[in-house]
C-alpha cells in the first residue's frame, strides 16, 4: 500500500510537462544530482514492475541473472540490463526497444480503451495533468511501448493471462 502511495504521487510528479526521463545524458555532478530523485526511483522501480509482470517472473528472474553474470565486479549502462533480458527472450521481444519508450521520455502515456461489439480497440497519448505555458513543449511523437495484459471470459487471472503491445498510437 505504502509503495501505491508512492507511484501515484511519482505520477502526479511525472504527468506535469516540467517532468523529466528517467535516464538522460547528463554533463555536470548537478544534473546527475538532479536525476536521482523519487521520481527516477519510484518510477523506474515501476518500470522493471511492469517489464517482471509482462515478461514472467520467472523470465525476468533468468534475466536478471545474466545481468548480475556478465556484470560481476565490473560496471555497467543501463542498456546492458535491457541486453541481458533480450538473451533470454531470444529475439521474441526487443526488451531494450521497449524499455528505451519509458526511460527517454518524461511522462506516461493515457490509454483508451473502446469496445464495440466483439470489437476492442486501444489508443495512448500523453497524459498531461495540467499544462504549464512555461514549459510546454508538444510531445505528439511520443509512443511508448506499452505491455497490455487482459483475461476473457474463458481464461481468469490466475490461470491464464493474454498480453498485447501496444505499439502504435493505435490498435485493435
Amino acid at each position: 500500500e505504502d509503495f501505491l502511495n508512492l507511484i501515484f504521487k511519482a505520477m502526479m510528479k511525472d504527468s506535469l510537462n516540467s517532468s523529466h526521463p528517467v535516464s538522460s545524458a547528463v554533463q555536470s555532478s548537478e544534473q546527475i544530482e538532479e536525476m536521482f530523485d523519487a521520481l527516477s526511483y519510484i518510477k523506474g522501480a515501476s518500470l522493471l514492475l511492469m517489464l517482471k509482470h509482462y515478461l514472467t517472473k520467472d523470465v525476468f528472474q533468468a534475466g536478471i541473472e545474466v545481468y548480475l553474470h556478465n556484470h560481476n565486479y565490473g560496471s555497467a549502462q543501463s542498456d546492458d540490463l535491457w541486453d541481458s533480458m533480450n538473451e533470454i527472450t531470444n529475439g521474441t521481444l526487443d526488451v531494450k526497444k521497449l524499455m528505451k519508450t519509458w526511460i527517454l521520455h518524461k511522462g506516461f502515456p493515457l490509454v483508451t480503451v473502446v469496445r464495440k461489439g466483439k470489437i476492442i480497440s486501444v489508443q495512448q497519448e500523453k497524459f498531461l495533468y495540467r499544462v504549464e505555458p512555461e514549459n510546454w513543449t508538444s510531445d505528439a511523437s511520443y509512443l511508448w511501448h506499452i505491455p497490455l495484459t487482459y483475461i476473457t471470459s474463458s481464461c481468469n487471472f490466475t490461470h491464464c493471462t493474454n498480453a498485447y503491445l501496444l505499439d502504435q498510437k493505435s490498435g485493435m
